[in-house]
């Protein structure tokens, strides 16, 4: 079987393409990895401040309090 040339040409070029991305990115690099995990540590730290907040507390004792007070049925 024989490919026609545009055809040849452009399986040439999506083959030279995979290799070059398969090969010029590996994975992330240090600061890379530094910065994901600052962020990563940063949002953890936002979502802890939110949650052990006071306005927090309130409302998920007022869901649970309701929530127990309601009668079945």
């Amino acid at each position: 079987m024989t490919i026609p040339g545009t055809a040849r040409q452009r399986w040439t070029e999506i083959r030279e393409l995979t290799i070059r991305l398969a090969v010029e990115e590996e994975g992330m690099s240090t600061a890379e990895y530094a910065i994901g995990t600052i962020a990563a540590a940063a949002f953890g730290a936002l979502l802890y401040t939110v949650v052990t907040g006071d306005s927090v507390l309130s409302a998920l004792t007022g869901i649970i309090g309701k929530a127990l007070s309601t009668s079945a049925g």
